[in-house]
């Protein structure tokens, strides 16, 4: 992969998408396994139906959490580094969807060492409806510069 480089990324840029799926329940069942979560509601379909009122097996909020920084991680390299991510779960997503993890450049500002860049990004489903909206910030490295730090050090505020 290529080397993003912070004077090569335009306010507008769409990043992604990264496409999951569609997602099934061998899916959520290694996912549960891999972090301990044995909730009926991603894997016991009737109970998640007829106990908790749910439309199917819900894709777990910390896999869609993975994703997001799936898609950053790639982007960015290994020469830049993922700092902030935020988000919600507006939505349910359930088994059976296939998932596009997307992003859009909303801003940049320099630091001395490495270039900020400020994305909104978010989940949809193969209908557009939109489920985990969020933002994040990426360290990039200027053209002809060092990789970002590692260990990373955040810009001074202000």
């Amino acid at each position: 992969m290529a080397r993003v480089n912070f004077e090569d990324v335009e306010i507008g840029q769409e990043i992604g998408p990264l496409l999951k799926g569609p997602l099934t329940t061998p899916h959520l069942m290694r996912w549960s396994a891999a972090m301990e979560n044995w909730h009926k509601i991603h894997y016991d379909e009737r109970f998640a139906k007829e106990h908790d009122k749910l439309p199917g097996l819900l894709i777990n909020g910390s896999l869609k959490q993975q994703f997001i920084v799936q898609l950053l991680k790639d982007w960015a390299g290994r020469e830049g580094w993922v700092w902030k991510v935020n988000f919600q779960f507006r939505a349910m997503n359930i088994v059976g969807e296939t998932l596009s993890v997307w992003a859009k450049v909303r801003g940049k500002r320099e630091a001395p060492a490495y270039g900020l860049v400020e994305l909104d990004l978010g989940i949809r489903n193969e209908k557009g409806l939109e489920s985990t909206p969020g933002s994040a910030v990426v360290a990039l490295p200027y053209r002809g510069r060092a990789a970002v730090p590692y260990p990373f050090v955040p810009p001074p505020a202000g």
